[in-house]
Formats: C-alpha cells, sequence, structure tokens
C-alpha cells in the first residue's frame, strides 16, 4: 500500500563529492538483485545510501524502504523491523518471515538495509530468502563487511581522494579533492567564512591525508576550527596519532581504525565533562531519543536535568550526536562508530553502570507507556501513536532487557499490556503477538501484568482468527484477575471472551457477555477505551440481531462522552456500528453520512482494518443507492487490505453479509465492467481509497482503465509515447537495459502491436479519455 521512501528522514547537512559513487550505486541496482556497499567505519556508507535513495526511488513502483537496523541488538528482531518499515499490517498469525515474503510477492520494492555488520548472519537468511521467494524486490545492504550471500554484489567504499604528498596543488583543489571539500564545507558551517587559500590549503590537505580521507574524522576535526586554526589542528591530532601508533597496529583497515579512534578520542577529551557524560550513558539507547528520554536516563552523578540540554548542544555541535526530526519534533541519535565507543567508556566507568543505564532506559519505557495509555483516551492519539512509532527501537531494547535481566520479567508485562491500544490500533499485531507471547512463556507466575497480559494476547488472536486459542486465554486471564481480586482487569476481560463468540456468529451468547459487562459501571483503574468498546460490540450485536433502535442509541450515548474528551479511536467504531444499524434499517443517506465520518476519524488515527470494514460498508451503501462503480472500486481497495494483512475478517459471520451485499449489488449494476472498477480499487494506496471513499478526488485510478498492462507496464508505455528510447527507459526507471526491453516486449504482445508508434498512439489515447 505504499508509494515513494519511507524510513528515517536525511541529515540536513550538505552532501559533499561521491557523485561516481552514487552513480554507481544507481547501476548496480540497476542491475543486480544484492548490493553490499561495505567500507570501514567513519567512510560514508550510511551517507551515501540516504543520498542516492531519492534518486533510486522512481525505479520501484512499489517504493524504497529504509530500515535503520543499528538500533536492533537482537538477530530475531530484524523481521520485525523490516516489517514495521514496511508499514505491513497482517492478521494472519503467520510467521514474521512468512508475513514478509507474502507481501512483498508482487511488489516491485528496494530494501535498504542499513547497518548489518552486527546482524551479519540474521541479514544474509532474510535476504536470502527474499531474494529467493520474491520476483521484483532488490536490496542494497550496507555493512563493514560484504553479507554471506552468493548472488551479492560488493562496492567497497573508499575514503574520500587526498592529494599525494610533495604533490603540487591544482588551482582550485577542491574540485578535485572531495576531502579537501568536506573540511571546507565543514568548517565554514562553525567558522563562516571559511575557504581554503593559498595560505591554508596546503595545511587542509595534509590534514586530511593524516586522517585518511575518512569523512566522519574529517568532520569531528572541522568542528574544532571554532577555537582552533588549520595547523594547530594537525600539529595536535599528530600528537594524537603517535599516541595510537604504539599499539602496533599495521594493514590498510587497521590503519583507518586508528585513525578514526584518534579523531574521536580527541573529541572526547575535548568534551566538558557533562558531555561525556551524557555521551556514555546515552550510548544504550537503540535507536533515536527525544530530550526527555536524554534527561531520565542520563542525569546522574557529574550531571544534573537542568544541565541536559547544554551537554546535548554540545554533542551536536561537535558533530558527536546527529539531530534528526523536524523543527517541532527534535530527536538525535549517534554514528554507530560513536555510540560503540562511548559504550566502552560507559563499561571502563565503574561496574554495573552499563546495566544501571539500561536499567533507566526500562524504568523510562515503562513510564511513558504508561503515560500514553493514560492520555489515550483524548484529543492526543495521533500524536501518541507518531511518539509511539518514534520510540519502537527503545522499546524494543526495553523489552530484550526485561528477558535477558534476572528479575525483569514482571515489568516487562507491564510495558507490553499497557501498549495493548497502541499495537490494536496501528495493526502492528504482528509485533504484539511476538512481545506477548514470548513474555507469557517465560512469566508464569500470577500477577496482574500477567492477566493483562492475557487478554491482550487472546484479543489479538482472536483478530487473527483463531478462536481456539484465544477464547481459553480470555478466560484465563478473567479468571486470574478475580483471583488476584484486580475488578479493573475482570472488566477488561469482556472484550477477548464476548469477542470470540461473535467471530464464530454464536450472537445470543456474545450479547449475554457484553450486557452483563455493560450492566456494571466503569470501576476505577478500568480504561475509558475499553468500556467504549462495551458499547460497540453491543451495539454492533443488537444491530445484526435487527434492534436497531437500541444499536443506534448506545452508539450516540457513548459518542457524546467521545466528543467531550475529543477521543477519536473508540468514536470512529461507534460511527461504524451506527452507520451500519442505519444502512440495516435502510437509512441509507444517514449510513453514507457517518461512514464518512468514520472514515476521517480511522485516517487520523491510522486504523487499516477498520478502514477495511468501513468501505466495504460505504459500498454497501453506494450498492444500495445504484451506484455501481463506486462501489466496485471501494470494494477493490478493501480488497487489497485484507489481501495485505491476510485477515479473512470480512468473510467472518458478524461481517461477511456487507460485503455479499455489496459485491452482488454492483455485479447486478455494472456487469462485466465490475472486474476493471474493482481492478483500480486493487491499485490504490490506502490514502488514495479514503480520499476517493470521501469524495476528495474524482478518480483514483492509478492504472489506465481497461488495460491489461501492470502499473510498471503503464508506465513504461507512457515514456514509449514520450519518445525515449529503451536505454533512456532504463535510465529514467533506474533499471538495467535488459529490463526494459522485457517491459516493451510484453507491452507489444498484450497489447497485439507490433511498433512502438503504436504503443505512443494508445497512450496517448488513454491519457486524452482518462477520468
Amino acid at each position: 500500500m505504499t508509494r515513494g521512501t519511507t524510513g528515517p528522514p536525511v541529515r540536513t547537512s550538505s552532501f559533499v563529492g561521491r557523485r561516481q559513487e552514487v552513480a554507481e550505486v544507481k547501476r548496480l541496482v540497476a542491475a543486480h538483485r544484492l548490493v553490499s556497499l561495505t567500507g570501514t567505519a567513519g567512510v560514508g556508507k550510511t551517507r551515501l545510501v540516504l543520498h542516492a535513495v531519492p534518486r533510486l526511488a522512481r525505479g520501484f513502483a512499489d517504493g524504497v524502504h529504509i530500515v535503520q537496523l543499528a538500533g536492533v541488538r537482537d538477530a530475531s528482531l530484524v523481521p520485525l523491523a523490516l516489517i514495521e518499515a514496511l508499514n505491513i499490517r497482517d492478521v494472519s498469525g503467520r510467521s514474521p518471515m512468512r508475513v514478509l515474503v507474502d507481501h512483498l510477492q508482487d511488489r516491485e520494492s528496494l530494501l535498504v538495509l542499513d547497518n548489518c555488520e552486527h546482524l551479519a548472519d540474521a541479514c544474509a537468511h532474510l535476504v536470502e530468502v527474499l531474494l529467493a521467494e520474491t520476483a521484483g524486490v532488490r536490496v542494497l545492504a550496507t555493512s563493514r563487511h560484504p553479507l554471506d550471500v552468493p548472488a551479492q554484489h560488493v562496492l567497497e567504499l573508499q575514503p574520500l581522494a587526498t592529494p599525494t604528498p610533495g604533490e603540487p596543488l591544482p588551482p582550485k583543489p577542491a574540485l578535485e579533492y572531495p576531502a579537501l571539500a568536506l573540511f571546507a564545507d565543514r568548517a565554514a558551517a562553525v567558522l563562516p567564512g571559511f575557504q581554503l587559500t593559498a595560505a591554508n590549503q596546503d595545511a587542509v590537505a595534509a590534514l586530511c591525508r593524516r586522517l585518511d580521507g575518512l569523512p566522519l574524522a574529517i568532520e569531528l576535526a572541522a568542528v574544532r576550527m571554532r577555537a582552533l586554526g588549520v595547523q594547530q589542528l594537525l600539529e595536535r591530532l599528530d600528537r594524537r596519532y603517535r599516541l595510537l601508533a604504539d599499539s602496533g597496529e599495521n594493514g590498510q583497515a587497521l590503519s583507518r581504525h586508528r585513525t578514526l579512534r584518534a579523531a574521536v578520542d580527541w573529541s572526547h577529551d575535548l568534551c566538558t565533562p557533562g558531555e561525556r557524560a551524557v555521551w556514555a550513558r546515552a550510548s544504550v539507547f537503540a535507536g533515536s531519543f527525544d530530550l526527555g528520554a536524554a534527561e531520565e536516563v542520563c542525569a546522574g552523578p557529574g550531571l544534573d536535568r537542568d544541565a541536559m540540554v547544554d551537554a546535548v548542544a554540545g554533542l551536536v555541535d561537535k558533530s558527536l550526536l546527529v539531530r534528526d526530526g523536524d523543527a517541532v519534533h527534535a530527536r538525535y541519535r549517534m554514528l554507530e562508530s560513536i555510540r560503540q565507543y562511548g559504550l566502552d567508556r560507559l563499561r571502563e566507568d565503574a561496574t554495573g553502570a552499563e546495566e544501571a543505564a539500561r536499567r533507566r532506559v526500562r524504568d523510562w519505557c515503562l513510564d511513558f507507556v504508561e503515560e500514553c495509555e493514560r492520555r489515550w483516551f483524548g484529543p492526543d492519539q495521533p500524536e501518541l501513536i507518531r511518539r509511539l512509532h518514534a520510540e519502537s527501537d527503545l522499546l524494543r531494547s526495553a523489552f530484550e532487557f526485561c528477558l535477558n535481566t534476572p528479575g525483569e520479567l514482571r515489568a516487562g508485562l507491564k510495558i507490553a499490556g499497557h501498549l495493548w491500544f497502541f499495537w490494536f490500533a496501528t495493526g502492528a499485531l504482528v509485533e504484539g503477538r511476538y512481545w506477548l507471547e514470548r513474555l507469557l512463556a517465560v512469566a508464569p507466575e500470577p500477577s496482574v501484568a500477567r492477566a493483562r497480559a492475557l487478554w491482550t494476547l487472546a484479543l489479538m488472536l482472536l483478530s487473527q482468527g483463531n478462536a481456539a486459542r484465544g477464547a481459553p486465554l480470555a478466560e484465563e486471564a478473567r479468571e486470574l484477575a478475580l483471583r488476584l481480586g484486580d475488578e479493573a482487569e475482570v472488566a477488561h476481560s469482556f472484550f477477548g471472551r464476548g469477542g470470540a463468540r461473535l467471530i464464530s456468529g454464536d450472537y445470543g451468547r456474545a450479547r449475554e457477555v457484553y450486557e452483563e459487562a455493560l450492566s456494571r459501571p466503569p470501576c476505577e483503574g478500568e480504561s475509558m477505551s475499553l468500556v467504549g468498546f462495551k458499547y460497540v460490540e453491543l451495539a454492533h450485536v443488537l444491530a445484526i440481531q435487527g434492534e436497531y433502535d437500541r444499536a443506534m442509541a448506545l452508539c450516540e450515548e457513548f459518542r457524546l462522552i467521545c466528543v467531550a474528551h475529543g477521543e477519536q479511536w473508540v468514536h470512529s467504531y461507534l460511527l461504524r456500528i451506527l452507520a451500519f444499524a442505519e444502512w440495516a434499517e435502510g437509512d441509507r443517506a444517514a449510513a453514507r453520512t457517518h461512514a464518512r465520518e468514520c472514515l476521517r476519524l480511522k485516517r487520523v488515527v491510522g486504523d487499516v482494518f477498520g478502514t477495511g470494514m468501513t468501505l466495504e460498508l460505504l459500498a454497501a451503501v453506494h450498492a444500495r443507492d445504484g451506484e455501481g462503480r463506486p462501489a466496485a472500486v471501494l470494494l477493490g481497495a478493501a480488497e487489497r487490505i485484507w489481501q495485505d494483512a491476510h485477515v479473512a475478517l470480512d468473510r467472518t459471520p458478524s461481517h461477511g453479509p456487507v460485503r455479499t451485499e455489496a459485491e452482488e449489488g454492483a455485479r447486478a449494476l455494472l456487469g462485466d465492467a465490475f472486474e476493471n472498477a474493482c481492478r483500480e480499487g486493487l491499485e490504490l494506496t490506502l490514502d488514495d481509497a479514503v480520499g476517493y471513499a470521501l469524495g476528495e478526488r474524482e478518480s483514483p485510478a492509478r492504472q489506465v482503465l481497461d488495460s491489461p498492462l501492470t502499473r510498471r507496464e503503464t508506465q513504461v508505455a507512457e515514456l514509449i509515447a514520450e519518445g525515449l528510447t529503451n536505454q533512456q527507459i532504463a535510465d529514467r526507471l533506474v533499471v538495467a537495459l535488459r529490463t526494459a526491453e522485457g517491459h516493451v516486449e510484453r507491452i507489444l504482445s498484450k497489447l497485439g502491436f507490433t511498433s512502438r508508434s503504436q504503443v505512443a498512439v494508445w497512450a496517448e489515447a488513454r491519457r486524452a479519455t482518462r477520468p
């Protein structure tokens, strides 16, 4: 469902040099399915790839997806990191690897796996499986060493070119030596007006040679231009380098490692005590972090919270922290070599310092998710979802800490239990099940946290259609909560107990559960969202049983509470059930209005599965109104959601009849045109489908109607109409020449043409008549 590029933001500092390397990456990606970009630490692999990505994106119909693996420490999490990057929302219950393979089966995507070296075996296995079981996927990996995959093509990134000692410099040395250009660019950022001149260029050249042309080392040295001249920089670095040279290292790679170590060591010495403390303690962060997390984790002896802003700013100024995010949401991260240096310093600091810092990360994560759950029933839901996505690496590291550290399992269960709403609202059930099943398997002791984790896992299993496993877990959660005397968790367990009956079509027993749950007033600690779902689920059953008035009354009753609190997620479900009851009763105008209101809220929250059900309901409304084409398009859009998620929710007894009536009505209205309209919906992104359903776009078609061509073939046909040759098409799409030639041959065959001019005329005609 994604297009374009997904992944972390690109650093905002300018990109210097590497023009030939960028062109070579583009060429290799077009010619090979696996390209490994290798090189020593600090050579600029990530920067090069991020710079190349926008130039690669147009070559992949289903986008480029960047997966930052630096923050992933456990090899088993590699598939989950990729699932999140691809925004896969799957409820099939299959293994993460199977989910990935099936999702990518018919897609043309480039996967960028950045920082693979510490997960080399897991990345190699993942890539081998994907390349073997998909046809249109390509992989660009960065690592200090090649992956152990036979099919790969390796491009080793060398340091930036520097002048040979004793060689006269040309009139404009920065144009010929990227290392000098990089130093001048970064120096000018801290010393406005700095530029290479006849007076300083020899010293800059010597400095860049001493730094072996390593971009990271050059950047760290250039920052010192705020206080030192170039010659002073060179003299001090020489002293530092000679000390490390006594280590006896030899060989080119070891020499570059020593060079980087000298630059990083010197940067550390020039930091204030507070900056050093933040550097060391923040090295336990997986991925990026914000200032609030830094204040909680890094404050301590030698640094109080009030001094944190200055310490973080100082590290950013020294290029030791990278500022990510936007103008509103600032986040920070360390390059892997800088992070590893800080971790080494933390381990040298005191016995147990690393574990203490990781425990503070755990504490911060627990406080964070508790706060998110407290605030969830309110107006902040979109912001909370954004923040929880941003902290995914930190949360994973906290789970791993809890699983691998004695005495921490209950804390892990608590974190998982507080995340139930996030995993459900965003459809991230694969990840939720992964952590819940691991934690519950090793933490059998009775606790309130276990009771919550049990009903949360039960809901996930039921959402995946697995009542055989889900129903017993829901009952176990209720019995444990009763034994522990926790009324809130007893109340929470109703959702799973009723859901098991609802998805199996036992509406009478489901109604009993929901009636009992709603008859009890909310108790202290009970989630208002789950209180709202008592109304949603009971209203749903009532509407199925034909008690439309009471169903609509229940929806309207709790809608007032949602509106008063600015809540959107539960509100969207109330609107869908309200629209369903109105549709079933025959009030199509009201059903259309409320279904569209529901879609607006689901778009804000990002509820994929709820969107799919609502698109089908709106399709049923269109079909009853005699509007066959929009009904078919929306059915196709919903089908794409179900295909991507491998979910059979649209065929359950409680929901299947809606789709059945919509499809039968649309087919009757359109006849043979139904399949084309439905295929148009299948081609839509989620945003396009919702925009079409809301009447914001006249036609969301991404593929020419009545065309036998795929999206990529249609794109090639349009390029032929522009007069491009096969080689020019290959260059435009960043694919190999033989790939472009294959597309052209298939287009001619499918259309029954014998010449490119016929294809051009066909493409122009379709473009002129496209709605």
